[in-house]
């Protein structure tokens, strides 16, 4: 009896497990973590780049899915409406800054072009940006580069309540050890999607960026305006029409 127990409790644990690694995939597409990585996504010219880009978000979500977590199975702290509005808030700001800043660089005037260059003995090439007056510099693979903006955004979406759920089944998890490892597999899931979605995103960028310059400008400039518009009626639906203004 005490076996078949042990049995049920080990293949409950593996649905839980597995439900989180779906709902942390299904948590990347939300549209506002779409509109805050395709900004960044957009700008680059190699698949690798983007899907980094795309693994760092994710990263940057767990650790705040893991504060929150520990803060919810051994504090036993509750994250209150209130708070969970003003996280969303910042949110919303944030969006708002990322589209202003997309839109803010394609009003340089930002031309893309190939550079071509040889590397022990094989010649290849990969589009490159230059603004209106910048002078050519000597090639690098700066491509690859990124700081940590996507970890930081990834960081703002994990504070902010769009985990509800998580935290929601984190409360009905008595074992604190299986709740760490459905953070886990939860944030799995997500720099799974994320990273996929980033992915997807730098596909269109990188195919129109040497020979269709007006798609690969309207590309972005749609990814700015979206992620702009997306924040304004985040800020609106929280701070106003939820009351939290006032």
């Amino acid at each position: 009896m005490t076996g078949k127990a042990e049995y049920l409790n080990s293949v409950t644990t593996l649905s839980l497990l597995y439900f989180g690694f779906i709902l942390g995939l299904k948590h990347a597409i939300d549209a506002d973590h779409l509109a805050a990585v395709s900004t960044i996504a957009t700008e680059r010219r190699h698949l690798l780049s983007a899907t980094l880009i795309g693994a760092l978000w994710g990263l940057g979500h767990t650790i705040s899915l893991f504060v929150a977590g520990i803060v919810v199975i051994f504090l036993h702290l509750e994250i209150s409406v209130r708070t969970s509005q003003i996280l969303e808030l910042c949110v919303g700001v944030m969006l708002i800054g990322l589209g202003i800043n997309a839109l803010r660089k394609l009003a340089k005037r930002g031309h893309v072009h190939m550079h071509v260059h040889e590397h022990g003995g094989h010649e290849h090439a990969h589009p490159h940006i230059h603004h209106e007056g910048q002078k050519e510099e000597p090639h690098t693979h700066h491509g690859l580069s990124f700081g940590a903006r996507p970890l930081f955004i990834g960081i703002v979406h994990g504070m902010a309540g769009s985990a509800a759920l998580m935290l929601m089944v984190l409360a009905t998890i008595s074992s604190p050890s299986v709740a760490l490892m459905y953070i886990a597999v939860f944030g799995v899931g997500s720099i799974g999607g994320m990273m996929i979605m980033s992915t997807l995103f730098a596909i269109p960028a990188k195919l129109t960026a040497s020979r269709f310059r007006r798609a690969n400008l309207a590309l972005r400039g749609l990814a700015g305006l979206f992620s702009l518009c997306f924040g304004l009626f985040m800020v609106y639906e929280i701070g106003f029409a939820g009351n939290l203004f006032r």
